[in-house]
Formats: structure tokens, C-alpha cells, sequence
């Protein structure tokens, strides 16, 4: 069983979680991973590899995420989300004008400090693990990019105003972040209240399905597989027509080529249309890099 299924995730439940109960569906020995964690609190866009998908994983180029996010203002989180200590700072006059103004603020390239509840790593321990205890470390910023930043609606007459909005993002950017940050600007103080990954690369939310839909109907995890060349679809493709190349690629060996394609990565197919390798080419050569085991 080899491809990759989207989950459209349920707050309460990590990463892991996930995987873990899709692991029970699979023969013994399969492999299977996940391509960008999500905390509890998130909902949304899940993608997993499993089989022979976990070899693509780092040749996946588009790794833009986009999410719908909920920001609250007038407080302050110690996880910078809502399901932090939550300490009001009785700081709630804003306007929609100086929202809007800061949101155009945080378009582009900008820095971010990775929150102490997070999975950076410092002298070998993950943050969270450290926060958990109380401690505190310097973080050194980040450079993330905020491709789009779209304001949704903006609630100021709530006793906490809230401003929805959709963001396409770097990967690395972390939303809770962006909402701490934000409502540091206005001066009023700001927390991630809800967040929803509705895009993770090449994989939608209308690609994905409940875990529960999954786990309880036989044979739907087959039905529902995305192939494994799904996140390569802007690869060139290069088909094996020759027995003699076939072999080589199969065993790992170049072949000489004459193709006019760019220098770069590409897929190659046998002739029954599966996908055989992904390869290096550099002008005449094609060398495989990756090798998948074909029916």
C-alpha cells in the first residue's frame, strides 16, 4: 500500500495520534509519516505518507501552508494560543483602520521568535519540553515569509474583539506567533484563539477526509490514496521504453539520454505507467536518486 491520504484533522488529537491509528490499518512493517505537524488545538490539513510515499518526502518542493485563523485581542498567552494561561490586559480600544494598518505591516519577509511551546530544539532539548519546567532560554529570530494576509472580519464590539483571517505562509511560520506579534503592535495584546490548516503544499482540504470515515469503512483507506507522484506533478517526466534501461534504472545505474529537458530533478515511468524513479539529470545523463519498487 503506497500513496498519501489527507486528513482533515479533529482539535484534542496530535500529530501522532493520527498516525498511530492509521498504522493499525496497514500491513506489519509499513512505513508512514507525516508532512508537518499540527498541534492539538489545530484543525484542518494532515497530509500522510505511507509506504513507499515516505521516500518522496523530501523531494516535495512546495511547502507554502495556508491557514483561516482566529486572533483575539486584549489578552496575552503564555503558549501565545487559547490554550495557554490566558492574562487579560484590560486593553481593548482599537479601531478596524489601525488593524487593518498593522496587518499590512506583516506582509512580505519579516522575523519571528519561535515560541518557548514549540519543537525547536536548544542544546538538545525540544522548547516545550523546557517551558514545561518553567524555564525560560533566548531565542534567536527567524525569517519567515507571509505571502498573502487577508483580513476575513473584524469583531470590535465583542468584550474581546476577534479579527479572522487567512494567511499563506513560509513553512516554519508560527500562526500563534504572527497573533502575538500583531497584538503587540496595536498595543493591546493578542492570542491565537482557533486555526484551521486549509492548504499544505499541493494538498487541499478538499482532498481530505475525516480519520473516523478512514478507521470505520473496509477498504476505504485504498480507495481514497492519492498516488505517489501526486505532490510531483510539475516534474518532467522522462518514459522508460527500453528493457536494458529499465534494468539499469531498477538497479540504481544512469543512463545516457539525449532529451530536451531542464537540468534538474525528474520522474521516470516504466511502460506500464508507474512510476519507477526519480532521477538527476544534468544534460545527457539521468541518474536515479530514488527507486520505487513497481508491481
Amino acid at each position: 500500500m503506497d500513496g498519501f491520504l489527507v486528513i482533515n484533522k479533529s482539535p484534542n488529537m496530535t500529530s501522532y495520534d493520527v498516525i498511530r491509528k492509521i498504522k493499525k490499518l496497514l500491513p506489519p512493517k509499513t512505513k508512514i509519516g507525516h508532512l508537518g505537524t499540527l498541534d492539538p488545538m489545530t484543525t484542518g490539513v494532515l497530509p500522510i505518507a505511507i509506504g513507499q510515499a515516505t521516500k518522496i518526502i523530501p523531494y516535495i518542493e512546495d511547502e507554502t501552508k495556508e491557514y483561516i485563523a482566529t486572533l483575539t485581542l486584549g489578552g496575552v498567552s503564555d503558549t501565545e494560543d487559547a490554550w495557554g494561561n490566558i492574562t487579560l490586559t484590560h486593553k481593548t480600544d482599537v479601531k478596524e483602520a489601525q488593524i487593518k494598518e498593522v496587518f499590512k505591516q506583516m506582509l512580505g519577509e519579516i522575523e519571528q521568535i519561535p515560541p518557548m511551546y514549540s519543537a525547536v530544539h536548544h542544546k538538545g532539548q525540544k522548547l516545550y519540553e523546557l517551558a514545561r519546567q518553567g524555564i525560560t532560554v533566548e531565542r534567536k529570530p527567524r525569517k519567515i515569509q507571509i505571502y498573502e494576509l487577508e483580513i476575513l472580519d473584524i469583531d470590535i464590539k465583542k468584550t474581546l474583539p476577534t479579527v479572522k483571517f487567512r494567511v499563506l505562509c513560509s513553512k516554519g511560520t508560527y500562526v500563534r506567533t504572527l497573533c502575538k506579534d500583531i497584538g503587540e503592535k496595536l498595543n493591546v495584546g493578542g492570542y491565537l484563539s482557533s486555526l484551521e490548516r486549509t492548504k499544505s503544499g499541493i494538498f487541499n482540504l478538499y482532498d481530505s477526509y475525516q480519520l473516523d470515515e478512514v478507521i470505520d469503512k473496509p477498504d476505504f483507506l485504498n480507495k481514497v490514496l492519492l498516488p505517489l507522484d501526486f505532490p510531483l506533478q510539475n516534474w518532467p517526466i522522462y518514459k522508460i521504453n527500453d528493457d536494458q534501461d529499465y534494468y539499469s534504472i531498477i538497479n540504481g545505474n544512469a543512463i545516457q539520454v539525449d532529451l530536451n529537458l531542464p537540468v534538474g530533478n525528474i520522474r521516470i515511468y516504466d511502460q506500464g505507467e508507474s512510476l519507477l524513479a526519480i532521477a538527476q539529470f544534468n544534460g545527457n545523463i539521468l541518474k536515479p536518486i530514488r527507486v520505487f519498487k513497481t508491481v
